[in-house]
């Protein structure tokens, strides 16, 4: 345990014990007291003490520090996914929000622990970051900060290029050195005088067919679309051994944060809904209810336009446990048309907090949300779908409808929130250049950003790249060739 102040160390011991005896189980954990520029500069590391050097988190600190400064935001919260957990406590924070930190940081390290899309992430990453900081201060060393700084620039920003459910499925394997093809028709033994019987030409034919075919699939490659994009172009690209161990680093990292990015609500929901709980029935003073409720109250604030994980989490949690409790689930209630009977439904099930623990365990926000956010859900909370209107330069209510909302909430969620891509061929058009595919969703890329993306793509890659796509629903191809980007019909 760190050096906590007495009152703080006391609060901790009765907290946790609070918190496992609600049944969280989680890692030890370490709180840490850092002053609001030290939080800052953590806050700016994706919460780790040690990582390499980058511009980007140099500019994170300077907005996190203004707006500290100005009034604009504070960090309460901040906990790192590992064994031991680590926690950070501002040390200007009164004795109320060190307590409700406290609470909600135990919910979180309950969700890391537990909830299976966090069970193949490295539980001793505070350890990987400083190891990947010594890696690549040696590489500043060997060719040069600027060079290193330019080539984290193109890895950092196709850091989202992975597929954050190859960790738990086996993906067809992507063979460096395929074995060549045989164009040779094997015969079956015979007799001369029985060969044209046991091997008729209409036969042979057939199968020296089958074997171009074959040998046009091998020409392409890979065989199969590749989502984890990232793990294709350390494995074939044209890289130095500096550059592909930066992007490799590149790719872990994302592999470490990217459940937080599937979990987001959830997590935030789990962790609201015990510091709630045990904040207010078995942590609060009497003095510090008003001081508790204002922050609490603001942390769970929706604006227009705007999905709070917290708000929408918490609720939705409450909402599990109530149905649960009551019996509201399964095939007799679902198939109840009787809108009064259905709002008085309960059958005294008292499953609820078994139900919740489950849901913990397994879900993701898109499955989160799809079974769960309901249309009785939508209508008590008055979620509604928002669009900007340039004209009134505001967001105004798009649709109240339930399923257009809910998908509005799901497409937001889908893949992270990232467009699908896919490697799938790494010689177009027999030119050695890098082909991937857009998975059109109904939703165009925004162009700009896609040209700057191939653009870094060419970095790696040294060969033109292609990007197959719709725009305005039609087929297109973006092609950048290492000096001009292109906009090509696939048939051209």
């Amino acid at each position: 345990m760190a050096n906590l102040p007495i009152e703080l160390a006391k609060a901790k011991e009765t907290i946790e014990k609070i918190a496992r005896g609600y049944g969280l189980d989680f890692f030890e954990t370490i709180f840490e007291i850092l002053e609001f520029d030290e939080l800052n500069q953590v806050a700016a590391f994706g919460g780790f003490p040690t990582r390499y050097p980058h511009w980007s988190f140099g500019m994170e600190y300077d907005q996190l520090s203004k707006g500290y400064e100005y009034g604009l935001s504070k960090i309460y919260e901040m906990v790192i996914n590992n064994d031991p957990c680590i926690a950070y406590l501002l040390k200007s924070n009164p004795l109320v929000d060190q307590k409700l930190v406290m609470a909600h940081v135990y919910g979180h390290c309950d969700f890391f622990k537990n909830n299976h899309w966090f069970s193949k992430t490295n539980r001793k990453m505070i350890d990987q970051m400083a190891n990947h900081a010594t890696r690549i201060s040696r590489y500043i060393d060997q060719v040069g900060f600027d060079e290193v700084e330019r080539f984290l620039d193109v890895c950092l920003s196709l850091e989202n290029l992975i597929d954050p459910h190859s960790v738990f499925i086996k993906r067809p394997g992507t063979n460096k050195n395929p074995e060549p093809v045989s164009m040779e028709v094997k015969k079956l033994k015979s007799k001369d005088y029985m060969d044209r019987y046991i091997n008729p030409p209409e036969f042979l034919e057939d199968q020296k067919r089958k074997l171009e075919e074959k040998m046009a699939q091998k020409k392409k490659y890979p065989a199969e679309p590749v989502k984890d994009a990232l793990l294709f172009l350390i494995e074939h690209a044209p890289l130095e051994s500096w550059q592909r161990d930066i992007l490799s680093i590149v790719r872990k990292e994302a592999y470490y944060f990217a459940p937080q990015a599937q979990t987001k609500i959830m997590n935030e929901g789990w962790a609201s809904y015990w510091h709630s709980k045990m904040m207010t029935k078995n942590i609060l003073t009497a003095s510090e209810l008003i001081d508790y409720a204002d922050h609490h109250s603001g942390t769970l604030a929706m604006q227009p336009g705007q999905l709070n994980p917290y708000k929408i989490g918490i609720e939705l949690f409450r909402d599990i446990e109530d149905r649960w409790n009551k019996g509201k689930f399964g095939k007799e209630f679902d198939e109840c048309n009787d809108l009064v009977e259905k709002k008085n439904w309960d059958t005294q099930a008292g499953l609820g907090r078994e139900k919740i623990f489950e849901v913990r365990k397994v879900y993701n926000d898109v499955m989160f949300i799809d079974e769960f956010f309901t249309e009785e859900f939508c209508l008590k909370h008055k979620i509604f779908a928002f669009e900007y209107n340039p004209k009134t330069m505001q967001y105004e209510i798009f649709s109240r409808a339930f399923q257009t909302v809910k998908r509005r909430v799901l497409d937001a969620l889908t893949n992270r929130g990232q467009p699908f891509i896919f490697v799938v061929d790494s010689n177009f058009e027999n030119r050695s250049e890098l082909l991937l595919s857009h998975r059109h969703d109904g939703i165009d890329l925004k162009i700009p950003w896609a040209m700057d993306t191939l653009k870094n793509l060419f970095q790696i890659w040294k060969r033109p790249v292609n990007l197959a796509t719709k725009v305005d629903e039609k087929e297109k191809i973006l092609r950048y060739d290492g000096e001009t980007h292109q906009e090509q019909n696939p048939d051209t």
